[in-house]
């Protein structure tokens, strides 16, 4: 059992696709910084695959991803095998949550701080206001 990397478990009406994630399995945890800056570098597309060209649908160049979260992709960009065939690169989008997660919580505490901010520049404006109008 102490081997174990995930599991895939699945009920009447759904599968999971579990990656282990106790805290005993890992060490030096660190708040991820700066995750807005890293979101603003992927590359969202709108595209179609070569095999399906009347589907178009939402997502990423793997080889443009790499640069920003490398460990949701697998594969090497324009790899070919012995006889010259392309080895094609996969994503994990699964591996983008975190970054997502953490880019949305500093979205609420730059919100908060606006928020924040707004209602003090409210106040006194009408502090101001107020004491216009008793002048």
């Amino acid at each position: 059992a102490g081997n174990v990397v995930g599991s895939v478990s699945q009920t009447a009406s759904a599968t999971a696709y579990n990656t282990s994630s106790d805290y005993r399995l890992k060490e030096n945890v660190v708040p991820l910084q700066n995750a807005l800056d890293r979101v603003a570098q992927l590359k969202v597309n709108r595209f179609n695959f070569i095999a399906d060209p009347e589907t178009t649908v939402d997502g990423f160049l793997a080889h443009e991803v790499q640069d920003v979260v490398p460990e949701a992709i697998s594969g090497t960009k324009d790899e070919v095998d012995d006889e010259g065939n392309p080895v094609y690169q996969g994503i994990d989008q699964s591996k983008l949550v975190p970054l997502l997660t953490a880019a949305v919580q500093e979205l609420c505490t730059e919100n908060k701080a606006l928020k924040d901010r707004l209602q003090r520049l409210e106040e006194q404006g009408l502090t101001i206001e107020m004491g216009l109008q008793g002048s």
